[in-house]
């Protein structure tokens, strides 16, 4: 197994926050389901501050049938 192969996928349960001061707890929300893939906003649980942001992309992208 190659390096690169042994972790695909991170999300992030702390991230430094510069209202509070210090690395805190985070929230991950769903903003936004685009046809590439899902994009989600990282906020501190205290203050509600966006810390970052995060794109899921799909090996597929969706497509629509309009009949």
């Amino acid at each position: 197994m190659a390096h690169g192969d042994s972790y695909s996928d991170f999300d992030a349960t702390e991230l430094y926050c510069p209202t509070c001061n210090r690395a805190v707890p985070v929230r991950k929300k769903l903003l936004i389901v685009l046809s590439n893939g899902d994009k989600y906003d990282y906020s501190c649980v205290f203050c509600g501050t966006s810390l970052g942001d995060k794109m899921d992309l799909r090996e597929k992208p969706f497509t629509t049938i309009i009949r």
